[in-house]
């Protein structure tokens, strides 16, 4: 068999195994074994190159940025049945109700909120569905309308921090995790600025789709009838004020990161309202009307989280890991001030927590001997070839790039898509000199499609779990439809204004990877000739385009044993 057809072969014998149904972690990993015997018989991988799958095991299991999962899964299981997403939809609900598309303003600015606190897509769906969807139904909303904007806001979680997708994107470009965090931030919020817009036309061309609550059923009101709103605005506008007074007063001739300013700026605000809402109840003073005051007794916790989680990871105060352990242990506590936490819920949280973490840890183990054995048959040469001599250059690229996992998220979820694909992206990506952060989030909006198209879009079957009976299935699938073109046009703005994820990082993205020198000296030193014989997992690492160009070793006779099996095989660049 001619060695220049092996890598195109194995990477459709891939596609093939997924698309019968085999499980993603055993499918790579049965692939990569296979070709990996094929490649020794004929001659064209040397034997020796799978000595470097237990250090890659290995370099799994050291990961501290791969911690970040658990902590974050197990945050949004917690909250998710702590009823913080039932209060809040209820809360906003009332308070836009009185507009027309009011419940589908609250769904994504609840989506977004959920999205910053749980960052698990199956959470914020589900509550959503669960409370808001009979509700929206009963009052007359168009059911693809409903169906729709429940999907998609619940798929924010995809994109704003601390999404999963992006920690996952981050291990497999080699960039930190903070860096990718807040290159997101303004993107998910632009799209759900987008959402809001959609059904702000929506309301403008077809009114009777998203129809206000009718009086009775806004409950929340004063004793005299009035709707408590000029309070909730006046305290607001005081919130406000106070923030940018502390922050012209604090940061006066400073040159500190305007995200900096603005997330301390924010608490200051924050706990302004907070306390003065505190003030109100204990007095009662009767100074903040009652929407005034629920409102924000519902919606500080949660903003309280974000800033434990985000707020300490963007001013460089904790790691995403030591955000997420932060924000993991905050859930617990608000459990507990809500009297929801019991063993059982727990139980619960625990045991979703590890099935996801498993699953994750099992496809990365995977993806590892895939990797392997693609290098060895000279894969990524022809992956390299097919999207370097493209037209157009780096446009070309990205167009095409765009196009790839657009098609495949219709049967490939975003972590098969992030650790068969990106992995051999990246290096292409880099070496047409573009950012590996940008890239990422980028790839983060295009692979959040896949949880929202027809018709095997997760975030549809979590909805379709969930709802009524009344709502038909292709009533979901055509909801979702409008929202999946919103999300290609935000993967356009993004290609067309990169300072939209470039403006918030302060310096080129950190690599978390050990050099050749560091990973040789954890390796057995019996003699000198076995020091020079240890494993190649960090040469593959850095073969795939995962690490940064390193310093030599200061001893230059010291080379990398999987490099040299590389090279003496042809297989080096």
């Amino acid at each position: 068999m001619n060695h220049e057809i092996m890598a195109p072969i194995m990477f459709a014998s891939l596609i093939g195994f997924l698309l019968i149904g085999y499980p993603v972690a055993f499918a790579l990993s049965a692939v990569g074994l296979l070709f990996s015997l094929i490649g020794i018989e004929l001659g064209i991988m040397p034997a020796s190159l799978l000595q470097a799958l237990p250090q890659q095991v290995f370099d799994i299991m050291k990961n501290d940025t791969l911690l970040a999962i658990p902590f974050f899964t197990f945050m949004g299981l917690i909250l998710e049945r702590s009823g913080m997403a039932e209060e809040m939809l209820d809360t906003i609900g009332q308070l836009f109700g009185r507009i027309r598309g009011g419940l589908a303003y609250a769904v994504i600015f609840v989506g977004a909120l959920l999205a910053a606190t749980t960052g698990v897509v199956a959470a914020s769906v589900i509550s959503m569905g669960l409370i808001s969807l009979p509700i929206m139904m009963r009052y007359g909303y168009d059911p693809r309308v409903a169906s729709g904007v429940i999907a998609a806001s619940g798929t924010l979680a995809q994109i704003i921090p601390p999404s999963l997708v992006l920690i996952v994107l981050a291990d497999q470009l080699g960039t930190s995790v903070g860096d990718m965090y807040a290159g997101a931030l303004v993107p998910g919020l632009t799209l759900t600025g987008l959402y809001a817009l959609y059904i702000l036309a929506i309301s403008l061309i077809k009114p009777s789709a998203v129809p206000a609550l009718p009086e009775e059923a806004r409950t929340l009101r004063e004793p005299n009838g009035t709707s408590g709103t000029p309070s909730l605005l006046a305290l607001l506008g005081i919130s406000i004020v106070a923030g940018i007074g502390y922050d012209h007063y604090h940061y006066a001739a400073s040159d500190h990161p305007f995200d900096e300013r603005l997330i301390v700026s924010g608490l200051i605000g924050i706990g302004v309202a907070f306390v003065a809402a505190v003030i109100n109840r204990v007095t009662k003073l009767g100074l903040l009307s009652k929407a005034a005051e629920r409102v924000v007794f519902v919606m500080v916790p949660p903003l309280v989280l974000i800033f434990l989680v985000l707020g300490t990871i963007f001013l460089g105060v904790a790691t995403p890991t030591e955000g997420g352990a932060m924000g993991a242990v905050g859930a617990i506590v608000l459990a507990l001030i809500k009297r929801k936490l019991n063993l059982d819920l727990t139980r619960q949280a625990m045991n979703s927590t590890l099935k996801l973490t498993t699953f994750v840890v099992f496809i990365l183990i995977g993806a590892r001997v895939f990797r392997i054995a693609f290098l060895g048959v000279d894969g990524d040469a022809w992956v390299e070839h097919l999207f370097v001599s493209l037209p157009g250059g780096e446009v070309g690229f990205l167009v095409v790039v765009n196009l790839l996992i657009f098609i495949l998220a219709f049967f490939l979820d975003f972590f098969e898509i992030a650790f068969i694909l990106v992995p051999l992206l990246a290096p292409i990506a880099q070496k047409l000199g573009i950012d590996l952060v940008w890239f990422g989030v980028m790839l983060g909006v295009n692979m959040q499609t896949s949880f929202m198209h027809p018709p095997f879009g997760f975030a549809l079957f979590y909805l379709r779990s969930v709802a009524p009976k009344s709502i038909k299935t292709t009533d979901i699938y055509w909801g979702a439809v409008p929202f999946v073109l919103i999300q290609i046009v935000m993967v356009s703005l993004i290609i067309s204004f990169p300072k939209l994820v470039t403006h918030a990082l302060h310096g080129p993205a950190v690599e978390s990877t050990q050099s050749t020198e560091e990973i040789l000296q954890g390796l057995p030193q019996d003699t000198p000739t076995e020091q020079s014989e240890g494993d190649g997992g960090a040469a593959l690492m850095e073969e795939s385009g995962n690490a940064l160009p390193i310093a030599p070793p200061t001893d230059t006779n010291e080379t990398d044993p999987a490099a040299a099996l590389l090279e003496e095989s042809g297989k080096a660049n």
